[in-house]
Parts: C-alpha cells; structure tokens; sequence
C-alpha cells in the first residue's frame, strides 16, 4: 500500500518514493493549450500550488527524469510529450520563506532564493557559448566570500536583475529559450505589509518582475502561483502578457484541490469508503470557477490519521498551516454589521458582497468591504459570481466553519465591544477636559492595532491618517464636525454637547519621533493653533458652549499624547 504524502510537495520525491499521488499532469496540456506567456494561478494555501509546480519543473526541464510521469494522465499525449517534454532550461523558485521583520532582512532572503538557485547551474561558469562578460554577471549571482562561502547579500541592481540574467545566460548556452515558475509570489509582499516596509518590497518585486517578463525574449513562459491576485498596477505593472487564473474563472477544469471523485478512489484504496460522508462535510464545499474542491491538505491528513490509529475523527487540520494574519487585520475595522454578516455565515446563510479580485496590500484595510475579497480568496469562504463584482458567499464545510465558532467570530467581536467601550471612555473624556484618559484610550488602541504602516508615507498623509483614527472614534455620537470652518481657519474635529453648552476642539499634529518632549512640543504648536485661528469663535458667539476644552494631540506610529488648554 502506497504511504500518504504528508508534508511532501516535492513531485520527484513522491513518484520514486512510491507516495499515493493524486494526477494533476493534465495541467501540462492546459498551460501548452492556453499559451499564454505569463500564467498566474492564485489559489488558497494548501491546495497543491507548491507540488503542481515541482511537477511541471520535472516535465518541462532538460535533464528531467521522463520516467516520473510513466502511466500519468500527460504521457496519453504524444504529441505534447515529445515536443515538450524535457526540452526547457528551467528557473523555479520559491518565495515562501521570504519575510522578515525588516526589507534588509527579507530582501537578503530573496537574494539567498536566487543564489541558490543559481548555482544549480554551476555548468555555466564553463560554458563555452557564454563571453567572459556573461560568466561575470553569473559570477554575481553566486559570488562567495573569502572563505569560499555564499554570500547572499546581492546588491539591489543585480538582485532585480537577477531573473532576467539567468534566462539570459541559459538561452546563450542552450540555444533555448526559458521556463520560469514562481510559486507563493505573495509571500514577500504580504510579510512586507505586515510589518512596514511594503513600498520597498513591491519596488523590488515589481522590478524583478518587469525584467523577466517584459518584453524578454529569452523567455519560454512563465507560471506564478500565490494566494491573491495582488493589482497590477502595483507589481505587474505593464505586463499586459499575463493570464490570471483565479478562483472564480469558469470552465478552468480544476487542476488545484481533490474532486469528489479522485477522494472517492482514495477512501476506497484504504479501505474507508465508509467515511466519504463524514470527509465531505468537511472538508469539501470550495468552489473553483464550476467545480466544487476538497483541501488537498485535509483529506490527505484525514487518511493518514485513520489508517495509522491516530484518530478516526475529523481534525481540522487547515488552521494551523494557513495564515490569519491578513484576516486579523480587518479586525481593527470591523463594525457590529460585520460581526451581524459573520454569523449569519456561521448559521448557514450566505452573504451578498461586491468582491474586488485586484487588490493591493496598500491599500488592503482601507475599508471593511475588502475584507470579504480577503475571506473569498483565502478559502474562509467560497462562493459563486451572481451579477458584475457581486458574489453569493458561504462558508464552504465544518472544518471552516468551526474556524469561524472557535477564532474568528471572537476576535471581531472582542473587538467591537472593546471599541464600544473605548469610543465612549473617549467621547466622556474630551467633554470632561480629561487629556490624561484620551491619551489613555488612543496609546490602548494604537497599541492593539496592526493596520498603521504610515513610515514610509508623508506627513500629510500621516496626519490624515490619524484624523480618520480620532474620526472613527468619534462615530455614531451627536454634535461631531470635521474639518468645519471655524474662527479664521478649519479645525480638525470639533465636538458639541448642546445639552451640557460643552465643547470640545481637537487638533493633530504627526511628532517627528516617539520622544516625549518632541511630541509635546507638537501637541503645543496644536493648541496654539486653536488659540490664534480662534477656532472658539462662532462657539463662543453663537452661545450654543460655555465649556470649551482645547486639545493638542500628537502622534508617532503607535503612540500618542494630549495636552490640553482649557478657558
């Protein structure tokens, strides 16, 4: 009996280690079929993107082993095989493990990715179709140190350029153009948006990218596999070559995820037939273009439990190989009607939401209604397109839906009481000429947030940002203006208790650094503001408040401070 393939994505591995091996070669014949120079594949995590791409590394590259694919669905056509198979030099890495907590640190791990790559090709250092120029770029490529060790931090030209010169050099040295497959290509631009350097990432992608894929004539094709379909105006800018096969293209003949029929012969092949029932409700239900998935990840899991005595019940093994971290974000926006939308998904309901497939990490969390584009791709729900960018929407099986009882409806939820709490402590607190307890409740928030990415942004930009964080606070009480003339100039946020003649005038300033006294020396320069425009003016004429507070509040990244002037 064939062992299961439990962790293994690596295709050579699986055939000669004699791994039960689900086919998926028929994808060969669709990538040749389509023709498409660029062909980008975004699926959820664990859907067999990393082991459908080692596949076609073994099919297409020179030197490849043709008796991988002996009795699979790929070798019924002759044709293919024989023009194709085994007939390319091929680039094929992985960007899974480029992140970091800084871009230095994640680009020195892309570069590792590339050198590592590079020096599969070692055979053109002695190329005798390469100039001594072109063995000098490669040179680049893998140089070591002194001790002869790889060193991986590749200067910022060459690593751009770095994908564009190894086709460049395997064409020159084959006579061949080149295949080049890059699998999880999201992960440096997600990891990047989560911790602050996302301009600088997607600049090096885009670059890398647009080299390799523009206009290269030493290119075969190319295949992408990722998890969004991240916009093209932020990182395949001017790729107009590129096909993208996402989630909700119809008629795509599904080559990610187990059908209900390859699950069936696997149940049957160890001997659990019985249990198709129980594997379906789940972990089938994903809806990819017209045919309905199971979680390659799951079912494989499931078997394998089973068949060695580890447990004969459903486990839900995708919430600890899947990511959350793009969900959580959203966490800090939600509203009662988000928490209202989840559990109705939760009951068993569906949901209808506009899905905008062509988002940037940018530009991710700027609204709530992002959020369900986010769920829709990442497999947290499925659906069907009904009308333009709207979409039926539910969640697919148990396993997701117990993801949702268990993590996802507490987080949102936490957090909208939390936030019910904090509004109101705010709002008491700026009409009762409290700074100390502001200052208290915006550090408490700011804190808890992962959505304030402004380093790299102008201070413009910055301020605006933090307007629409005190606005936000603010939302769904009485009597609140923005930007509303006032005295000789615009205040920022003016609060109004008719009922009490109380007023409050909040002014904000973004502090060049997190010390103390720079920022009070900017919440200063706010009130001062207040106090020379004479944004009290109509309050005070109007008579409609006696008590008015005046506030300087400054910010830096996730801090805060208020100082007060009151009259």
């Amino acid at each position: 009996m064939k062992r299961l393939p439990t962790g293994w994505d690596d295709f050579e591995r699986v055939i000669k280690g004699d791994y039960y091996y689900v086919d998926k070669t028929r994808l060969v014949n669709n990538l040749i079929q389509t023709g498409s120079a660029v062909t980008l594949f975004t699926r959820p995590r664990r859907f067999g993107k990393t082991l459908n791409m080692s596949m076609l590394k073994n099919f297409f590259e020179i030197g490849s082993d043709p008796s991988l694919f002996d009795g699979l669905e790929i070798t019924k056509n002759k044709v293919i095989c024989n023009e194709y198979m085994g007939k390319y030099p091929v680039i094929s890495i992985s960007l899974k493990g480029v992140s970091g907590l800084t871009y230095e640190e994640a680009k020195n791990k892309l570069a590792a990715v590339i050198a590592t790559e590079a020096m599969r090709f070692s055979f053109l250092e002695d190329s005798s179709k390469l100039s001594e120029r072109d063995k000098a770029l490669y040179e680049q490529l893998v140089k070591v140190d002194d001790n002869g060790k790889s060193r991986f931090d590749l200067p910022l030209d060459v690593l751009s350029g770095s994908l564009y010169t190894m086709t460049e050099l395997l064409n020159k040295h084959y006579g061949l153009k080149a295949v080049v497959l890059i699998d999880e290509y999201d992960v440096p631009l997600d990891k990047a948006y989560i911790h602050g350097y996302y301009d600088e990432m997607v600049e090096l992608i885009r670059d890398m990218f647009h080299a390799a894929f523009k206009t290269n004539s030493n290119l075969a094709f190319a295949v992408l596999t990722g998890c969004l379909r991240v916009s093209k105006e932020s990182i395949f800018t001017g790729l107009n070559n590129m096909k993208v096969d996402s989630i909700s293209m119809l008629n795509s003949g599904e080559t990610f995820g187990f059908s209900n029929n390859e699950v069936e012969q696997m149940l049957a092949y160890y001997g659990i037939s019985e249990n198709k029932d129980e594997v379906k409700a789940w972990y089938d239900g994903f809806r990819f273009g017209d045919d309905e998935v199971y979680c390659p990840w799951d079912v494989i899991n499931y078997v394998d439990d089973n068949i060695s005595g580890v447990t004969k019940e459903p486990n839900n093994y995708w919430i600890n190989s899947s990511g959350n971290d793009l969900v959580r974000e959203f966490v800090d926006i939600s509203t009662k009607e988000t928490i209202e939308d989840l559990e109705k998904l939760v009951s068993g309901e569906k949901v209808k939401k506009s899905i905008n497939e062509n988002l940037t990490y940018r530009d991710m969390d700027s609204t709530i209604d992002n959020l369900w584009g986010i769920l829709y791709a990442t497999g947290y729900l499925t659906g069907i397109r009904t009308n333009d960018n709207l979409y039926d929407l539910w969640i697919p099986n148990k396993e997701v839906r117990q993801i949702y009882e268990e993590n996802i409806i507490k987080w949102f939820n936490k957090k909208v009481r939390e936030d019910a709490s904090s509004k109101e402590q705010f709002y008491n607190a700026a009409l009762s000429g409290n700074a100390e307890e502001m200052e208290g409740v915006l550090n408490g928030l700011l804190f808890d947030s992962v959505s304030i990415r402004d380093t790299y942004t102008r201070k413009y930009l910055r301020e605006n940002f933090y307007h629409g964080f005190v606005l936000g606070l603010l939302t769904g009480f009485e009597g609140i203006r923005s930007n509303s003339e006032s005295g000789d100039g615009y205040s920022d946020i003016m609060i109004l208790d008719r009922g009490n003649k109380t007023a409050a005038i909040l002014e904000l300033k973004y502090a060049d650094s997190d010390d103390v006294e720079v920022m009070e020396k900017a919440c200063n320069a706010a009130i001062k503001q207040i106090v020379v425009k004479k944004y009290d003016k109509t309050l005070i004429r109007s008579g409609v408040a006696k008590n008015i507070y005046k506030y300087g509040i400054s910010f830096n990244k996730k801090l805060a401070c208020v100082r007060i002037n009151e009259q």
